[in-house]
Order: structure tokens, then C-alpha cells, then sequence
């Protein structure tokens, strides 16, 4: 059970903090039950979420030493790009993704969506918009995370990354290469 002033991740939000844990009355849509009070960082509003809710992901956010350690990991990935015909079928592929709720998950699909952009880029054409959709989620609740993790802002994670492992580009490149 999470406290006041817990950071978790829930659901597709990202990184919030537990302001509250409260028992609700029942009434109206909502059930009577305990429900944590939730500010997410990077959006605005307050999320009421009960406590027992199989239908949302809620867990932990990582320390510090579990993003150093994925950072660190990415020059042994080995990403490739996810191709289909079919829209529908990319759009499951990196819904997916997204749901299995873990920094791992979220990083393979953003640096598997990056490759595919710089192919587009070499061909001189653009990304689709799926994919462009999807690296901006996928790089919000990864970079929100990492940051709160290693205590920097989420536009200082690219570079937090580069400085540690190298370019997005050359991690790219060995990639495709290995």
C-alpha cells in the first residue's frame, strides 16, 4: 500500500505523487472504499484511484540504481524495427508495449521507433503518425520516470543518457550493425 508522498507510475499517466490516501463514501459512480489521491508531474489535475483496482497498473517507481543500471544496459540491446501493413496491427504492437508498465518495455520501443525514423529520414521520408504518437508516449512515461529516478528534469534525460552511453545515433548505428 502506498503512502502520502509515495511516487508511483500509474496506468498510461505516468509518474504521480500519492497526496492523499482516503476513504470514500459510496456514492454515485464510484464505490465506497479506500482511494489514493493522485497529482500526476508532468499533467495537470488530480486522480482519485481506489486502492484495490485491477483495471489500472499502479507500481513503484524505480530508484536510482535500477536506471543507472538500464541505462547502462542499452549499449547490449539488440532493438529492431516492428513493420506491418496494417495500422491496426502497429497500433497493438506498441500498445502493447506500453502496457507492460516497465522502463525496459518502454525504452525498446522508443529506440525500435528511433531506427525506423532515421531509415524514413534516409529515404527521405517522414515517420507515420502512429509512430510518431508513439514515441512521444513511449519517451514521456519513460523520461518522467527516469527523471524522478535519478533526480534530474525529463528534458534532461537525453542528455543524462548520452553523457553515460553514448548518442542515441551511434547506439543506433552499432544496432543495426550487430
Amino acid at each position: 500500500m502506498f503512502q502520502a508522498g509515495d511516487l508511483l507510475v500509474y496506468g498510461g499517466t505516468g509518474v504521480c505523487r500519492v497526496v492523499e490516501v482516503t476513504v470514500k463514501a459510496a456514492s454515485g459512480p464510484m464505490p465506497g472504499g479506500l482511494y489514493y489521491c493522485l497529482h500526476p508531474l508532468y499533467q495537470t489535475g488530480t486522480i482519485y484511484a481506489p486502492a484495490e483496482n485491477p483495471r489500472v497498473f499502479i507500481r513503484p517507481v524505480i530508484c536510482a540504481e535500477d536506471a543507472l543500471r538500464l541505462i547502462d544496459g542499452i549499449p547490449a540491446m539488440r532493438v529492431q524495427p516492428f513493420r506491418t501493413h496494417s495500422m491496426q496491427e502497429l497500433r497493438e504492437h506498441y500498445r502493447a508495449a506500453c502496457a507492460r508498465h516497465t522502463c525496459e518495455s518502454l525504452l525498446q520501443l522508443a529506440l525500435s521507433i528511433h531506427a525506423k525514423k532515421r531509415e524514413a529520414v534516409r529515404n527521405r521520408r517522414r515517420l507515420g503518425q502512429v509512430d510518431e504518437r508513439y514515441l512521444k508516449q513511449s519517451e514521456a512515461l519513460l523520461f518522467g520516470e527516469l527523471a524522478v529516478a535519478l533526480g534530474v528534469e525529463p528534458a534532461e534525460v537525453p542528455g543524462f543518457i548520452t553523457a553515460r552511453v553514448g548518442s542515441l545515433d551511434a547506439q543506433l548505428d552499432r544496432m543495426a550493425a550487430g
